[in-house]
């Protein structure tokens, strides 16, 4: 298995891919199996001609990729950076002669409704579960029903590793984009719906890493009372009181930074695994606060919640973020070396967050020297807490890819 990444700036979009392409096919010893790009928005003008102009430079039987508002990759320097609101083109580039390698279009009409049985959804992806794939998803942010779809994939293939994120763009007026291309395949082409993805299996392993950037502050609640994402009641320790009510009471119990932060960086983590008892940073699923009632106590959250759930407030900043990424980084440890990488990045992170270029993707480098990266920054991260896939926000996902042996 072989990965390599190149990135260009190049003001031209032809300049842009003539550079990328060039510099991969100089790396190249076979010929390629799949590409995966992701292109600036300040190319949208040009969309249409992408997959020609790589194609015309550059063999590939199977394309997929997705317009951004940043971009990561390695340029000619040989370093891995990221491009915010700038033109950037990244392209990824396998040669994976022990995988098989499904890529697939899908509508959002197109989706199986969530009482279909799993041999619905094998036959929309054309995967079967006994071939273990793994998923890259790259799917626009406005039409593609994603939740549905990551719950009829954890249905299907409930062993998978489903990574990726949604399309984004820097311009007013420009929808999110997604592109596809298999040899012969005619819904090759450019989107602004549905998903595009590849499911791989064989002699390959996908590893997820999903920092989220929070830290708990107070004790874990359990949901005694709620409504779809409405908390009404919770409990501790035996006393029950309105979320409003444990919130004030928290509150003053922070230090003076902590509670400037909670006025514009609050949030709510939902533990997914019930039966744990010693929480860890990763045992939270991250939802935003949308908004309190004072009269009912009651608050809301981005995400459905039930009685005998637990929750517990959350703060993001940038040191928290920093640490965050940094140890799921060193904890990651496998038998056989990575041999690519990609990073779905929020929009919300990067220099808005860390007031500094390349944060993520220079952390991730000082801990994998030498990996290709590619990537981009999202609408939404995909990728999975627990046993469940989710899409998340103010996320870095990374999908670290191995062999197996």
């Amino acid at each position: 298995m072989f990965w390599t990444n190149a990135l260009s700036t190049q003001p031209s979009l032809e300049g842009a891919v003539t550079e990328v392409t060039r510099t991969i096919g100089n790396a190249l010893s076979s010929p390629a199996d799949v590409g995966i790009f992701f292109i600036s928005s300040a190319y949208a003008s040009d969309y249409p001609r992408v997959i020609p102009l790589i194609l015309e430079k550059l063999s590939l039987p199977i394309l997929i990729g997705c317009g951004g508002a940043g971009i990561t990759g390695r340029n000619e320097d040989k370093t891995i950076c990221e491009i915010e609101n700038n033109p950037a083109f990244s392209l990824m580039v396998g040669c994976l002669p022990e995988v098989q390698i499904n890529p697939f279009f899908l509508s959002a009409e197109s989706l199986p409704d969530l009482d279909s049985s799993p041999d619905t959804w094998h036959r929309l992806i054309g995967v079967s579960p006994q071939e273990q794939p793994h998923f890259i998803l790259l799917s626009d942010p406005f039409s593609t029903r994603i939740n549905d779809l990551l719950a009829g994939l954890d249905f299907a293939y409930p062993e998978a590793v489903k990574v990726g994120g949604l399309s984004s763009s820097s311009l007013m007026g420009v929808p999110g984009t997604v592109f596809y291309h298999q040899t012969g395949d005619p819904q090759s082409g450019f989107y602004h719906q549905g998903t595009v993805g590849l499911g791989l299996s064989g002699n390959i392993a996908i590893d997820s890493i999903v920092a989220q950037g929070c830290r708990p502050i107070g004790q874990a609640y359990q949901v005694v009372k709620g409504e779809r994402n409405i908390i009404l009641e919770l409990s501790q320790d035996g006393e029950t009181r309105s979320p409003l009510d444990w919130l004030r009471g928290l509150m003053e119990n922070l230090d003076e930074s902590d509670r400037q932060l909670a006025q514009h960086s609050l949030f709510v983590g939902v533990v997914r695994d019930e039966f744990k008892q010693e929480l860890q940073p990763g045992d939270f699923l991250i939802r935003n606060l949308l908004g309190v009632d004072p009269q009912l106590g009651a608050i809301a959250i981005g995400d459905r919640v039930r009685p005998g759930q637990r929750v517990q407030f959350h703060l993001r900043d940038a040191q928290t973020s920093a640490d965050d990424l940094e140890t799921l980084l060193k904890q990651y440890n496998q038998p056989t070396p990575i041999q690519g990488a990609f990073m779905f990045s929020c929009l919300g992170r990067g220099q808005t967050l860390y007031q500094m270029p390349n944060f993520d993707s220079q952390l991730f480098t000082n801990y994998f020297p030498g990996v290709s990266l590619g990537g981009f920054f999202c609408n939404g991260e995909i990728g999975p807490v627990g046993q469940e896939t989710f899409l998340h926000g103010y996320t870095s996902v990374f999908a670290l890819v191995r062999q197996l042996k």
